[in-house]
């Protein structure tokens, strides 16, 4: 039972490391493509692009927002419902179910959380920079397991293991930081209807309601309710997902029983393709087949490798695209030394470094843990390099954190630098303190 767990999660992780791989290549595309454009002499074009209006019109009532705003408030919120997914799934079954298992990645992930927003805020306490100290504290999971990916099979299980368990305790960590630093105001007439409708979507998941027609309105109305509450609308998804349930809704015997009598009702019965079109039994049976698989497939999972690649391959391309374009003309080297820009640099690439190389160090010294099977102590300090490469959530926390456009740009200056500086490190960390491919034996 224990060897067939760990081959079902090995599954998982393997989908998922090639599903964030492919993405992450995508994602650097619309990056480059934002930046050359926001640079070039058609600069004018594409920021007239990013500020369109798009309005929607209910009779005499006007919702009108950006198209970078319909893709921050809007599209994100699926991405936030996959990381809600991802947080749910480790949590019930993954590598952060039990607390030997969960303590080193989760001490890592609040080490390369704390350092960098200290350091961030050593060099803008006091200063209009202030707000942005979430920003250095994040982790780009699409990034980062596509520079371990270069790597090939070099690169440990645990390896993956463990950047994989780190990134989405970090996801968690951001989630918390977006909810509760993030939100000006709260409107608590809205949370309320927001909480309701919420409770609408867990019923019908309850109940098992396989329309998904039935589940969309109830999913509007949290997010236009959470939109109207002052916290970000992007919580949204997470609140929906945690009211998903991980775990099949059949218990596996009564799916095998249901399965085996179907199927042996079924060779009795001369099934055909023709037979189909005439025997309502036969339809009846193929229909129960289908609902009880459908009632064994664990709907978390589901749901996420259904989302997993539109977020993946259309959202996050489409986010980077319309938040990375930053406007570098007549930025000379003093932009690079600007309090904001310097605070994320330092905070992403040694923060990290030290954030989490140093509570995973402690972590395992405190004997409550150890470092996954074939893992090194300097694969650990190249992983936490990695951590640095910060990109989407620290871009999407800094349109959050910051109004004014210069401090705005200075933070997205500082995210290029620090992630394109982070991910180089650490893949080359990597590369000498991972063994030659011909004796690597922990692949994956």
């Amino acid at each position: 039972m224990g060897d067939t767990t760990r081959a079902s999660r090995s599954t998982v992780l393997d989908w998922f490391v090639r599903s964030e791989v492919a993405g992450s290549v995508i994602l650097l595309a619309c990056t480059v493509a934002a930046l050359v454009w926001a640079n070039s002499p058609w600069a004018a074009a594409y920021f007239a692009l990013v500020h369109t209006k798009l309005a929607l019109v209910f009779g005499t009532s006007t919702f009108a927002l950006s198209l970078q705003h319909w893709i921050n408030d809007g599209l994100m919120v699926a991405f936030f419902f996959v990381v809600g997914l991802e947080i749910k799934r480790e949590l019930s079954v993954g590598h952060l179910s039990s607390l030997r298992q969960a303590v080193l990645p989760v001490a890592a992930a609040v080490g390369g959380m704390v350092v960098p927003a200290a350091i961030y805020l050593s060099f803008n306490t006091g200063g209009p920079g202030a707000r942005g100290w979430g920003v250095p504290m994040a982790t780009d999971i699409a990034f980062a397991l596509g520079i371990l990916a270069l790597l090939g099979s070099r690169v440990p299980t645990g390896l993956k293991v463990f950047l994989t368990a780190l990134a989405i305790a970090d996801d968690l960590g951001a989630v918390l930081v977006i909810a509760l630093f993030y939100t000006e105001q709260i409107r608590w007439g809205a949370l309320g209807a927001a909480l309701f409708f919420l409770l609408l979507v867990a019923l019908a998941v309850r109940s098992g309601l396989r329309r998904p027609v039935l589940y969309a309105l109830p999913i509007l109305g949290v997010w236009v309710a959470v939109f109207a509450s002052g916290v970000h609308a992007t919580v949204a998804g997470i609140l929906v997902a945690m009211v998903v349930p991980v775990r099949p809704r059949l218990a596996p015997v009564a799916f095998l029983g249901t399965v085996s009598d179907t199927l042996e009702a079924l060779r009795t019965a001369d099934l055909t393709r023709e037979s189909v079109l005439a025997d309502e039994a036969q339809l009846d049976a193929l229909v129960t087949l289908d609902d009880a698989a459908t009632d064994m497939r664990p709907p978390g999972l589901t749901l996420e490798r259904f989302f997993h690649p539109i977020q993946a391959f259309l959202i996050l391309p489409l986010f980077a695209f319309f938040n990375a374009g930053v406007d570098l003309t007549g930025r000379g080297r003093d932009a690079l030394v600007e309090p904001v820009t310097l605070g994320v640099i330092v905070g992403l690439v040694l923060g990290k470094l030290l954030g989490i190389g140093l509570s995973s160090w402690l972590a395992v010294r405190s004997g409550y843990t150890s470092l996954p099977e074939g893992v090194t102590g300097l694969q650990i300090a190249g992983v936490a390099l990695l951590g640095g490469v910060g990109f989407t959530m620290s871009l999407f926390v800094s349109e959050l954190a910051f109004d004014a456009e210069a401090l705005l740009n200075a933070a997205k200056l500082g995210i290029l630098v620090a992630s394109s500086t982070a991910g180089v490190c650490g893949y080359l960390v990597l590369r000498t303190a991972l063994p030659p491919p011909s004796s690597s034996s922990n692949a994956a």
